[in-house]
């Protein structure tokens, strides 16, 4: 051999490093050791594999309690993604930092993340890590996925890869979990089983009509119903949760509203003529939904009312108008009404001056709801003879301004609202579909004694990109609440607004 100088050296037999002809050009060979140090092996053979995406740990930190005996399997990837967002000042900071938390706790032992630890379940948790340098093409399986899906440093691929070798190392089923429907159609494309994730997803049956449900009575039922205000009907209650608003019929053309107390009994609604405002506008109940919304608003046994409705049935009127009604009978010290900050479509950036300057055109359908219960209407007639009934409207003073500024009336944002405490006021929060289930959560438990919290929106119509029809905080909180006797739903179903609003609402 010779040096870069021409000279000769001469190397003995011994120092030749062996070859190996028949491992040339050869993929490295995953070891069944290997497979368990970066733990595509679970610890049991009882149970299935779940593979979860970040964007379920996302959605919900308490997630790695769910899964009961089976066993959770988090790719390493996962980790630099929750990473990303651990800083957040947000919901989803949050619930990033929750889960780094758990999972510190969690592998706290001492003993290798891949190794995986025992759940309260009887499941375990572990880390997967995906290598394609060592494990990129050991099968036809995953020669086939990198050929589909060539690039390896995309997340999505890399958890979709590690699920793939975790199914290739255990029998039991090995399932994606994830929230984004794009991965889900990549996991199908190339064979790996997916489901979204479905802990709080509500049956869509309750959510596909708004209808009041049809209780069939006897004719003397019902006309002992109407003149006594109470009816025990064991075989009709069947069935039926506390506070569920119904329509007993008997027959085609007798029909009575009620609501189920907790004794199962039905009971008639008490709701007046109609809600009053003092020095403003009165608001009559135009139909059965809001008549039913109206008697769970004004019931004190209440604490928390739910309230399905699409653009233009009057949830969000309705609701603050009974609240102004319960203030200004002292029921409660005050209100407060708030809607979360989710944009339709582009939004147009930051937006100048203090908080409330910042947060007036998001709230701006809750000026509009007080602009129309407490501004008296407009008289007519000759300007002399109208007096002082619209100076305010001259000076640009709204009725409602003064009950601001002492605090008697609360427009505020919901970024603020975590550790608060909640005392004897009554809630609004419009659009409540737009929460995620942790949001909600933080809500409701942000009430206190004496408190009423009232969560309106509809399920229909979602711009988070976090939640959809069936797992937001809206109807999380219906699924969860239901059947707790301080707890009422009512859906809305006709439309109020205009028939333009209502043709566009259906038929659109």
């Amino acid at each position: 051999m010779q040096t870069i100088d021409g000279s000769q050296i001469q190397i003995s037999e011994e120092e030749v490093p062996p070859r190996s002809p028949s491992n040339k050009g050869k993929p490295p060979v995953l070891t069944k050791a290997k497979a368990k140090e970066l733990g595509l092996v679970a610890p049991s053979t009882l149970g299935k594999n779940f593979v979860l995406d970040t964007n379920v740990l996302l959605h919900d930190p308490g997630c790695l309690d769910r899964f009961t005996d089976n066993h959770i399997c988090l790719p390493a990837d996962v980790l630099s993604e929750l990473d990303r967002f651990k800083n957040e000042q947000s919901e989803r900071g949050a619930n990033a930092r929750q889960v780094h938390r758990t999972l510190t706790q969690l592998f706290s032992n001492g003993q290798s993340p891949t190794a995986g630890v025992t759940t309260a379940g009887g499941g375990s948790i572990r880390l997967v890590v995906f290598d394609p340098n060592l494990c990129g093409k050991t099968t036809e399986s995953m020669q086939q996925f990198f050929r589909v899906f060539p690039d390896r440093t995309r997340v999505d691929h890399r958890i979709l890869g590690a699920a793939l070798l975790v199914a290739q190392h255990n029998n039991p089923p090995v399932i994606v979990v994830t929230k984004d429907l794009n991965m889900q159609l990549k996991a199908k494309a190339v064979g790996i089983e997916c489901e979204d994730y479905l802990n709080d997803k509500v049956d869509p049956k309750e959510i596909s009509t708004y209808d009041l449900p049809r209780v069939e009575v006897s004719p003397s039922d019902l006309q002992g119903f109407a003149s006594k205000g109470i009816l025990y009907n064991e075989e009709a209650s069947e069935g039926l949760v506390v506070n569920e608003y119904v329509l007993l019929k008997a027959g085609p053309k007798q029909t009575m509203p009620a609501r189920v107390n907790k004794e199962g009994e039905f009971v008639r609604l008490a709701i007046p003529e109609a809600i009053r405002i003092p020095n403003g506008t009165s608001l009559k109940p135009l139909n059965l939904g809001q008549k039913c919304l109206i008697d769970a608003l004004l019931n004190p046994d209440i604490s928390l009312v739910t309230c399905y409705g699409q653009a233009g049935t009057g949830k969000t009127l309705v609701a603050i108008a009974a609240a102004l009604s319960e203030v200004f009978a002292r029921n409660y010290n005050g209100l407060t009404v708030s809607r979360p900050v989710v944009a339709m479509g582009e939004g147009i950036g930051f937006l100048p001056g203090t908080l409330d300057e910042k947060m007036r055109p998001w709230l701006q359908p809750v000026y509009d709801a007080l602009d129309l219960l407490m501004v008296p209407p407009a008289t007519k007639g000759p300007r002399r003879k109208q007096g002082k009934a619209n100076d305010s409207a001259d000076t640009g003073i709204k009725p409602y301004d003064k009950l601001i500024e002492q605090g008697i009336i609360e427009v505020e944002a919901l970024c603020y609202i975590r550790g608060r405490s909640i005392p004897n006021r009554f809630f609004v929060l419009d659009e409540a579909q737009q929460l995620t289930p942790q949001e909600a959560k933080t809500i409701v438990t942000r009430m206190s004694r004496g408190s009423k919290l009232v969560l309106v929106g509809d399920p229909a119509q979602i711009d988070n990109p976090y939640v959809d029809s069936r797992s937001n905080g809206l109807v999380y909180t219906r699924k969860r609440l239901k059947g707790q006797p301080f707890v009422a739903h009512v859906s809305l179903s006709r439309g109020e607004r205009s028939p333009l609003a209502e043709a566009g609402a259906q038929m659109m």
